[in-house]
Order: structure tokens, then sequence, then C-alpha cells
């Protein structure tokens, strides 16, 4: 073979930097596309994050501007420590975890019920539904209204099934965290419904009738079957849930801000009353990164656990 045949059988050297060239444009172009969702996630998201981070070593007032920040070291988490009001909102939200499995199993049962045994099956997921959807501060007029202590609807209710002396509800300091969970598990519901009757709708149908055919009763079908192939659902409903009650603002900021005495005082709203009520910044970020560190240890946790009884 000659040396010009031998040179027109090779590739032509530049197909390797047109190839090169295709995926730089592409790469660019891709990048292109995700730039602003990566610049809306740096500047409202990561930006902030680190800020928090590194003012919670620092003692500032953001009134006095970039020149009143003073490096205090560790003395925010210090404080913490023996901040009653900070340690009373650490419980508050420990406490309020409860309110977790509670709706998680007031859910699935009546997921279960509607899936099956209820007809207008469209009727009831809405009904249900609503009070999540529902604006924050209609919700709290509504309970506001049904916990008044002289003259509401519940108190009148206990009142006139014997009860004498009701609760004082959100005005009492034993009874308004107890209050909040209360509405907070009827809040949460209609999400956690939905999310069961889609679960549910996805186990195989032959499975229960193979255990008919076993003879099997409702309660071995539940045990053997349902509870099983819901368990990735109720893993993801409990993730949630959890992260969910370190988030409580809202509701407490309408009801109750706080109060009585600091009885509804959950670690959010402990921050916010730090940050722009008192004004102090620094002291407010330490309370943030403490409470990223409790969700991202719980949900470490959590994950950790799912292994165990989670089955995919």
């Amino acid at each position: 073979m000659s040396s010009t045949q031998a040179a027109l059988k090779k590739p032509p050297a530049s197909k390797p930097q047109k190839m090169r060239s295709l995926q730089r444009g592409e790469t660019l172009a891709g990048l292109l596309f995700v730039s602003p969702m990566l610049i809306g996630v740096s500047v409202l998201v990561l930006l902030p994050i680190i800020a928090t981070v590194v003012l919670g070593f620092a003692d500032w007032n953001f009134v006095q501007g970039w020149d009143g920040i003073r490096w205090i070291g560790l003395q925010n988490y210090e404080h913490l420590l023996s901040d009653s009001m900070f340690l009373r909102s650490l419980r508050n939200n420990l406490i309020f975890l409860l309110t977790v499995p509670v709706y998680m199993l007031i859910s699935m049962v009546l997921a279960i019920l509607i899936d099956r045994y209820v007809y207008l099956k469209g009727y009831f997921k809405v009904a249900y539904f609503m009070p999540y959807i529902s604006n924050i501060v209609a919700v709290a007029v509504v309970w506001q209204v049904l916990f008044q202590p002289s003259y509401g609807p519940i108190n009148e209710m206990l009142k006139a099934l014997g009860i004498s002396d009701p609760p004082k509800w959100i005005a009492d300091p034993n009874y308004a965290l107890i209050s909040i969970m209360m509405i907070s598990v009827w809040i949460s519901i209609g999400f956690n419904l939905i999310i069961y009757i889609a679960g549910l709708q996805a186990i195989p149908k032959d499975l229960y009738e193979a255990a008919d055919i076993d003879g099997a009763n409702a309660w071995v079908k539940f045990r053997r079957i349902t509870l099983p192939l819901l368990s990735p659902t109720s893993f993801f409903l409990l993730v949630t849930g959890i992260i969910s009650t370190f988030k409580v603002f809202d509701i407490i900021a309408v009801m109750t801000q706080g109060g009585p005495i600091g009885s509804t005082t959950m670690m959010v709203w402990y921050l916010y009353d730090t940050a722009f009520v008192n004004l102090k910044v620094g002291y407010a970020s330490s309370i943030g990164v403490v409470l990223f560190a409790f969700v991202m240890l719980i949900t470490l946790i959590q994950w950790i656990a799912q292994k165990k009884w989670v089955n995919y």
C-alpha cells in the first residue's frame, strides 16, 4: 500500500476537534439554561446559609451597619446553653414532634376507609385537603373563635357534657401548646391523606386476592401487606413532617406570638423575635445554626433507621 493510500484512510485530524467543540458548546448551552436557577439558589439560599454560619460568631445589631460587627467566637453558643427561653423553645419543639405520628396514624386510617369503603372519594379528598391549602389567617381566626374561653363552641359543648370548668385553651399556659398541636394535626391530615391514598392505589390488588384465597382476615392483610408496602410513603411523610415541625411559625405568629408566658415559643419564632424585635442578629444566627443542626441530625437518624423498617 502506498503512502498516499494510507494517508487517505486516516480520519481527518479536525474530527476530534469538532467533537470537542460540539461538547463545549453543549456544555455552555446547558450552563446558560440552568444559570437563572443557579444564580437564584446561590443568592437566596447558599449565601444566606454561609452568612448565618459566619454571623453566629459575632455580636451584631444590623442597625449599626457593618462597622458594628464584633467577633466574639463561641460566646453565642455558650449563652444558648444557659438561655432559659431558648431551652424552653427547644423543649416545645420536641413536644410538638408528637403531632407527626398522631396525624400520620389518623391519615392512614382515613385513607384506607376512603379508598376501600367510601363512595364519593373525590368529595372526601377535597374536604380533608381544604384546611391544608386554606389561608393560615382564616384558619387562625376560626380556631380562635372555637377556643374562646367564655363562649367558644368547644367550651360550650364541654359544659353541656358536665365539665363545669373547661380549659382556657390558647389563653392558658398549660393548654396553649396542646391547642396549637391540635390545630396542626387538623391542618396536616389532608396532605398526608392524599399521599397515603396514592400509596394505597399503588399496591397490587393481586396480593389482596391471594390473601383472600388463603383465608387471611382484614387485620392480617393490613399487617402483612398494607403496612409494609406503605412504609416508603410513611418514611417520606415522617421525614417531611418532622422537618415541618421545626419550621412552625405562621400559626404561632397569628394566634399566640409565643405566649402566654412563652408556652408556645418555638425555635423559629424565638429566632424571629431575637433577630427582628430585639435586633440581635448574631445571636439569632447561632439559633439558626443549632436549628439546622437539629434538623440534619434527626433526618440522618431517620435515614439510617429506615433500612430496618422501610420495604422498597
